[in-house]
This record gives C-alpha cells, structure tokens and sequence, in this order.
C-alpha cells in the first residue's frame, strides 16, 4: 500500500485547519539517515493585499532557503520530500495535533493528539481578525 493516498487526507486537513483558522505550525522533520536538509518549516504570510501564502524554509545543515508559494503549491513542494528524506510531517492546531508518518513498507498513517498550542500562529489570527478566513 502507497502512502499517498493518507498522505492526500493529510494535506486536506492542513487546508480545513488555515480555512477554520486553527492553524498553528507544520513542519516536516525525521529524515532518512544523515541528510544535509534537516527539516522545512511551513507558515503563513499575510500579503498587502490581504490574501496569504505560503513561506517555506527549508534547513539545511549550512544554509536556510525561503521559498513562497500558492497553498497549493506549497503542499506539493512538501509532498516532493516525503520518503525524499522525510518520514514524518506534524500538523499543529488548536484542535488537535495530527502526525503523518511513512513506515518502511511505504504506508502511511495519521496520529491524531491532543493540541500543543492553545492559540493559532499570529498571521492566522491576524487573517481572523481581518476576515479572510
């Protein structure tokens, strides 16, 4: 079984959290052996316009790289390093704090936890607060 399809849900879920406004943080992390990119942060930006997207920084052992993106784009890009070093991808929300992991026979799997953060990442309230969500 791929995990693309559980990887798919995922990204759903990552939409819903930005269009309710819970969303808090994303990050991708724990890599596939010693690997000069060590992880990459997803957050919201607020533009003039007020409409948002997406900054991704990825880490590298040397270097940060910042990239800005559609939300669709940036679930695409982020898809691109899953088993390309990255097993896992967190997703932090008021609501709950969800997990995607890929294990070494390539399926996927979604933890739901109890939320870390109690409050949304500042551009998401701040989204709130100006109604573009």
């Amino acid at each position: 079984m791929s995990y693309e399809p559980i990887f798919a849900l995922f990204s759903e879920r990552v939409k819903e959290s930005i269009q309710s406004g819970t969303f808090a943080k994303l990050t991708l992390a724990k890599t596939i052996g010693d690997t000069e990119i060590k992880n990459i942060y997803f957050r919201l930006v607020l533009n003039e316009d007020n409409t948002y997207s997406i900054s991704l920084t990825t880490r590298y052992k040397t270097e940060e790289i910042e990239s800005i993106h559609t939300l669709d784009e940036a679930l695409l890009v982020l898809g691109s390093y899953i088993k390309n070093p990255f097993l896992t991808a967190l997703l932090f929300t008021t609501d709950n704090d969800l997990t995607f992991k890929v294990n070494k026979k390539n399926a996927g799997s979604i933890i739901e936890q109890p939320p870390t953060f109690k409050n949304a990442s500042p551009v998401m309230l701040e989204m709130i607060e100006k109604g573009i969500v």
